[in-house]
């Protein structure tokens, strides 16, 4: 998941050009895994969110500088009001600390609520998510001319990585790399 010169890409990223440099997983989203990232999103598990920064840490440490700046894909405020933390930016404070950089976890916004892509096709995925995620404008001159590193839990379709990059790229970061805990394992 992912584009260099010399990199290995996933069939996904092959078929669908990503608008991220680099892009690593630390797990597929199966077994264990899919048991990890569920209990650090919807069973409290925060305490899953150390161990699993040094695993992403390790996967991502090649294109991390000392200037990326780490962001947390957002949660709508229902969202979060629901659920009182989001899981990415556990992550992405985590990593943080792991990678020596700084984290800004109020930099990208979700202005408006999108529906839940669990069951959506990755058409229906990239149509609810498109234009959703934004930087906030008061805060963007953060972002100028700086390597992002955006951080979620997993990606499935890449829908939401997608339209977090974007709106990096909009707000002018010099380069957009992507970490998640966990990929979803596709059928061959």
């Amino acid at each position: 998941m992912g584009r260099s010169d010399h990199a290995e890409h996933c069939d996904e990223c092959l078929r669908t050009p990503r608008p991220w440099t680099h892009g690593r997983a630390a797990l597929l989203y199966k077994d264990r895994g899919r048991r990890l990232v569920l209990g650090l999103k919807h069973g409290d598990r925060h305490d899953i969110a150390g161990p699993a920064a040094k695993w992403m840490a390790r996967q991502c440490r090649p294109f991390v500088t000392e200037d990326t700046l780490i962001l947390p894909v957002p949660l709508h405020l229902r969202r979060l009001l629901a659920r009182r933390f989001n899981q990415s930016a556990l992550l992405a404070d985590a990593l943080s600390r792991e990678l020596g950089c700084e984290t800004a976890a109020d930099l990208l916004i979700r202005p408006r609520a999108t529906a839940s892509l669990a069951g959506k096709s990755a058409d229906e995925r990239f149509e609810t998510v498109a234009g959703r995620i934004a930087v906030d404008p008061r805060k963007s001159a953060r972002i100028e001319d700086r390597p992002v590193l955006i951080v979620d839990d997993v990606m499935t379709s890449g829908a939401t990585l997608t339209a977090a990059a974007e709106a990096c790229h909009a707000a002018g970061a010099e380069q957009v790399c992507v970490s998640v805990l966990a990929r979803t394992a596709k059928d061959p």
